[in-house]
Protein backbone atom coordinates (compact mmCIF):
# COMPACT_ATOMS: atom_id res chain seq x y z
CA UNK A 1 0.00 0.00 0.00
CA UNK A 2 1.18 3.52 -0.74
CA UNK A 3 1.94 5.31 2.54
CA UNK A 4 2.18 8.79 1.07
CA UNK A 5 -0.02 11.40 2.69
CA UNK A 6 -2.96 12.51 0.58
CA UNK A 7 -5.35 15.40 1.06
CA UNK A 8 -7.85 14.41 3.70
CA UNK A 9 -5.72 12.08 5.77
CA UNK A 10 -3.13 9.32 6.11
CA UNK A 11 -3.68 5.61 5.41
CA UNK A 12 -4.61 3.84 8.64
CA UNK A 13 -2.00 1.14 7.99
CA UNK A 14 0.87 3.66 7.71
CA UNK A 15 3.68 3.22 10.27
CA UNK A 16 3.43 5.34 13.41
CA UNK A 17 5.92 8.08 14.18
CA UNK A 18 8.04 8.04 17.33
CA UNK A 19 8.19 11.02 19.70
CA UNK A 20 11.72 9.93 20.64
CA UNK A 21 12.98 10.87 17.15
CA UNK A 22 13.39 14.57 16.36
CA UNK A 23 12.62 14.47 12.62
CA UNK A 24 11.16 11.69 10.46
CA UNK A 25 10.77 12.31 6.74
CA UNK A 26 9.35 9.66 4.41
CA UNK A 27 9.16 10.09 0.64
CA UNK A 28 8.79 13.87 0.91
CA UNK A 29 7.70 15.67 -2.22
CA UNK A 30 7.26 19.42 -2.58
CA UNK A 31 6.14 20.60 -5.97
CA UNK A 32 5.27 24.01 -7.38
CA UNK A 33 3.62 25.46 -10.48
CA UNK A 34 0.82 22.93 -10.49
CA UNK A 35 3.18 20.02 -9.96
CA UNK A 36 5.41 20.74 -12.93
CA UNK A 37 8.39 21.68 -10.72
CA UNK A 38 9.53 19.30 -8.00
CA UNK A 39 11.80 21.06 -5.52
CA UNK A 40 11.89 17.88 -3.41
CA UNK A 41 11.43 14.47 -4.98
CA UNK A 42 11.12 11.53 -2.58
CA UNK A 43 13.32 12.63 0.32
CA UNK A 44 13.59 10.14 3.19
CA UNK A 45 15.71 10.39 6.37
CA UNK A 46 15.51 10.53 10.16
CA UNK A 47 17.30 12.77 12.64
CA UNK A 48 17.75 11.53 16.19
CA UNK A 49 17.35 13.86 19.14
CA UNK A 50 20.64 15.60 19.89
CA UNK A 51 22.09 15.11 16.40
CA UNK A 52 23.79 17.92 14.51
CA UNK A 53 23.20 17.87 10.75
CA UNK A 54 24.44 19.98 7.84
CA UNK A 55 22.29 20.06 4.69
CA UNK A 56 24.47 20.86 1.69
CA UNK A 57 24.16 20.97 -2.08
CA UNK A 58 24.26 23.39 -5.01
CA UNK A 59 21.86 26.31 -5.39
CA UNK A 60 18.45 25.07 -6.47
CA UNK A 61 18.94 21.60 -4.98
CA UNK A 62 16.01 21.94 -2.56
CA UNK A 63 17.84 22.83 0.66
CA UNK A 64 15.73 25.84 1.67
CA UNK A 65 12.53 24.09 0.59
CA UNK A 66 13.43 21.19 2.88
CA UNK A 67 14.24 23.50 5.78
CA UNK A 68 10.90 25.27 5.36
CA UNK A 69 9.16 21.91 5.67
CA UNK A 70 11.22 20.92 8.72
CA UNK A 71 10.45 24.29 10.29
CA UNK A 72 6.69 23.86 9.73
CA UNK A 73 6.74 26.96 7.53
CA UNK A 74 5.30 24.90 4.66
CA UNK A 75 3.59 21.55 4.09
CA UNK A 76 4.72 18.70 1.81
CA UNK A 77 2.84 18.07 -1.40
CA UNK A 78 3.16 14.34 -0.75
CA UNK A 79 4.97 12.03 1.62
CA UNK A 80 4.97 12.16 5.41
CA UNK A 81 6.85 14.33 7.88
CA UNK A 82 6.84 14.29 11.68
CA UNK A 83 8.52 16.70 14.08
CA UNK A 84 9.07 15.20 17.56
CA UNK A 85 6.44 12.60 16.75
CA UNK A 86 3.81 15.10 15.57
CA UNK A 87 2.92 14.64 11.92
CA UNK A 88 2.58 17.66 9.68
CA UNK A 89 -0.78 16.74 8.22
CA UNK A 90 -3.31 18.56 6.05
CA UNK A 91 -5.20 21.02 8.23
CA UNK A 92 -2.82 20.65 11.18
CA UNK A 93 -1.87 23.62 13.38
CA UNK A 94 1.61 24.52 12.15
CA UNK A 95 1.81 27.68 14.27
CA UNK A 96 1.49 25.71 17.48
CA UNK A 97 4.00 23.09 16.38
CA UNK A 98 6.55 25.77 15.46
CA UNK A 99 6.09 27.60 18.74
CA UNK A 100 6.43 24.44 20.82
CA UNK A 101 9.25 22.52 19.14
CA UNK A 102 11.26 24.67 16.71
CA UNK A 103 13.67 27.59 16.83
CA UNK A 104 14.79 29.19 13.56
CA UNK A 105 17.98 31.17 12.84
CA UNK A 106 17.98 33.00 9.50
CA UNK A 107 20.98 34.19 7.48
CA UNK A 108 19.96 37.85 7.68
CA UNK A 109 18.71 37.68 11.28
CA UNK A 110 15.11 38.78 10.56
CA UNK A 111 15.18 40.95 13.66
CA UNK A 112 12.81 43.90 14.10
CA UNK A 113 15.09 46.93 13.66
CA UNK A 114 12.93 49.30 15.69
CA UNK A 115 13.11 47.07 18.77
CA UNK A 116 15.90 46.51 21.28
CA UNK A 117 17.78 43.23 21.55
CA UNK A 118 15.78 42.12 24.57
CA UNK A 119 12.47 43.03 22.93
CA UNK A 120 13.38 40.96 19.86
CA UNK A 121 14.09 37.95 22.05
CA UNK A 122 10.76 38.40 23.82
CA UNK A 123 8.72 38.28 20.60
CA UNK A 124 8.30 34.48 20.24
CA UNK A 125 7.07 34.25 23.84
CA UNK A 126 4.25 36.69 23.16
CA UNK A 127 2.62 34.15 20.87
CA UNK A 128 2.49 31.69 23.76
CA UNK A 129 1.07 34.34 26.08
CA UNK A 130 3.97 34.23 28.51
CA UNK A 131 3.56 36.95 31.13
CA UNK A 132 5.48 40.15 30.49
CA UNK A 133 7.67 39.88 33.58
CA UNK A 134 8.59 36.29 32.77
CA UNK A 135 9.32 37.21 29.15
CA UNK A 136 11.74 39.91 30.20
CA UNK A 137 13.56 37.67 32.69
CA UNK A 138 13.90 34.80 30.23
CA UNK A 139 15.04 37.10 27.40
CA UNK A 140 17.63 38.73 29.65
CA UNK A 141 18.94 35.32 30.71
CA UNK A 142 19.27 34.21 27.09
CA UNK A 143 21.10 37.38 26.08
CA UNK A 144 23.47 36.84 28.99
CA UNK A 145 24.01 33.28 27.80
CA UNK A 146 25.01 34.45 24.31
CA UNK A 147 27.31 37.12 25.77
CA UNK A 148 25.11 40.14 25.14
CA UNK A 149 23.75 41.08 28.56
CA UNK A 150 25.46 44.46 28.23
CA UNK A 151 23.65 45.09 24.92
CA UNK A 152 20.15 44.05 25.99
CA UNK A 153 18.64 47.54 25.73
CA UNK A 154 20.47 48.54 22.55
CA UNK A 155 18.55 48.91 19.32
CA UNK A 156 19.58 46.02 17.08
CA UNK A 157 20.45 48.63 14.44
CA UNK A 158 23.42 49.57 16.65
CA UNK A 159 24.76 46.01 16.91
CA UNK A 160 27.39 44.39 14.73
CA UNK A 161 26.49 41.56 12.37
CA UNK A 162 27.85 38.97 14.78
CA UNK A 163 25.96 40.52 17.70
CA UNK A 164 22.72 40.54 15.71
CA UNK A 165 23.17 36.86 14.89
CA UNK A 166 23.70 36.14 18.59
CA UNK A 167 20.43 37.93 19.31
CA UNK A 168 18.83 35.73 16.63
CA UNK A 169 20.18 32.61 18.37
CA UNK A 170 18.79 33.83 21.71
CA UNK A 171 15.42 34.51 20.06
CA UNK A 172 15.41 31.01 18.54
CA UNK A 173 15.75 29.57 22.06
CA UNK A 174 13.11 31.79 23.68
CA UNK A 175 10.35 29.16 23.64
CA UNK A 176 12.72 26.39 24.78
CA UNK A 177 12.55 24.39 21.53
CA UNK A 178 14.12 20.98 21.12
CA UNK A 179 15.03 21.56 17.47
CA UNK A 180 17.02 24.53 16.12
CA UNK A 181 17.12 25.08 12.36
CA UNK A 182 19.48 27.45 10.59
CA UNK A 183 19.28 28.73 7.01
CA UNK A 184 22.87 29.80 6.22
CA UNK A 185 23.24 31.24 9.75
CA UNK A 186 26.87 32.22 9.09
CA UNK A 187 26.44 33.23 5.46
CA UNK A 188 26.56 36.98 6.11
CA UNK A 189 29.41 36.82 8.64
CA UNK A 190 33.18 36.80 8.34
CA UNK A 191 34.97 33.51 9.04
CA UNK A 192 35.92 34.33 12.64
CA UNK A 193 32.48 35.61 13.64
CA UNK A 194 30.75 32.76 11.85
CA UNK A 195 32.92 30.29 13.73
CA UNK A 196 31.94 31.92 17.02
CA UNK A 197 28.23 31.53 16.18
CA UNK A 198 28.76 27.81 15.43
CA UNK A 199 30.75 27.47 18.67
CA UNK A 200 27.78 28.97 20.51
CA UNK A 201 25.23 26.67 18.86
CA UNK A 202 27.30 23.56 19.61
CA UNK A 203 27.84 24.63 23.20
CA UNK A 204 24.09 25.16 23.65
CA UNK A 205 23.49 21.78 22.06
CA UNK A 206 25.74 20.12 24.66
CA UNK A 207 24.02 21.97 27.51
CA UNK A 208 20.41 21.48 26.40
CA UNK A 209 20.46 18.38 24.20
CA UNK A 210 19.30 20.39 21.19
CA UNK A 211 18.89 18.89 17.75
CA UNK A 212 20.52 21.19 15.18
CA UNK A 213 19.97 21.17 11.41
CA UNK A 214 21.80 23.80 9.36
CA UNK A 215 21.65 24.55 5.64
CA UNK A 216 25.10 25.76 4.61
CA UNK A 217 27.36 26.34 1.62
CA UNK A 218 30.40 26.51 3.90
CA UNK A 219 32.40 23.23 3.99
CA UNK A 220 33.99 24.30 7.27
CA UNK A 221 30.60 24.68 8.95
CA UNK A 222 29.37 21.38 7.47
CA UNK A 223 32.45 19.55 8.79
CA UNK A 224 31.64 20.67 12.34
CA UNK A 225 28.24 19.00 12.25
CA UNK A 226 28.02 15.32 13.14
CA UNK A 227 26.31 14.38 9.89
CA UNK A 228 26.08 15.71 6.34
CA UNK A 229 23.06 15.28 4.07
CA UNK A 230 23.61 16.32 0.46
CA UNK A 231 20.77 17.24 -1.88
CA UNK A 232 20.88 17.45 -5.67
CA UNK A 233 17.85 18.05 -7.85
CA UNK A 234 15.55 17.53 -4.87
CA UNK A 235 16.94 14.11 -3.92
CA UNK A 236 19.30 12.91 -1.19
CA UNK A 237 22.53 11.92 -2.89
CA UNK A 238 24.71 11.50 0.20
CA UNK A 239 24.02 10.96 3.89
CA UNK A 240 27.15 10.40 5.95
CA UNK A 241 28.55 10.87 9.42
CA UNK A 242 31.04 13.71 9.44
CA UNK A 243 34.63 12.79 10.32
Amino acid sequence: MNDRAVPGGTPSSAPKFSASVAIQARDLVRSFEGGSVRALDGVTFEVERGETVAVVGPSGSGKTTLLNLLGALDRPTAGRLAIAGTEIAPGGDLDRLRAREIGFVFQLHNLIPTLSAVENVELPMMGLKVRRAERRVRAAELLDRVGLAHRADFSVKKLSGGERQRVAVARALANRPQIVLGDEPTGSLDTKTGGEVIDLLLELRRERGLTIVLVTHDPGVAARMGRIIELRDGRVTRDVKSS
